[in-house]
C-alpha cells in the first residue's frame, strides 16, 4: 500500500509539471482560474473562450517545454465562454 503523503508528493510533482492546456492541437490556455493540489488530486479550472473554439475534441496538458503529459479525447460543445474543471489523481492501482 502506498502512503497518502507519497501520493501527495506525486500530485505536487504533476502540478509543477503542467504549464498549459492545449485544445484541439491549436488553442493554448496558460491562465488557470484554479490550479491546486488537494491530497492526491491536482485540480485545474480554466476558461475556454467561445471565440476561439466551438467544439473541444481533444485536451492535452503540457509542460513548459511543450511536452505532452496527458491527452484526452472528449466531446464538449462550446457555445459561450465555458469554465472547465480538469482533475488528475495520483492513486495506487
Amino acid at each position: 500500500m502506498i502512503v497518502g503523503s507519497f501520493l501527495n508528493d506525486v500530485a505536487r510533482f504533476v502540478d509543477a509539471n503542467i504549464s498549459k492546456v492545449v485544445l484541439n492541437d491549436t488553442v493554448e490556455i496558460t491562465s488557470f482560474s484554479v490550479k491546486e493540489v488537494t491530497g492526491s488530486t491536482v485540480g485545474m479550472q480554466y476558461i475556454v473562450p467561445a471565440a476561439d473554439v466551438s467544439l473541444v475534441t481533444k485536451i492535452e496538458l503540457k509542460d513548459a517545454n511543450n511536452n505532452i503529459k496527458t491527452t484526452n479525447n472528449v466531446y464538449v460543445p462550446i457555445t459561450t465562454d465555458t469554465l472547465l474543471l480538469h482533475t488528475v489523481q495520483a492513486k495506487e492501482v
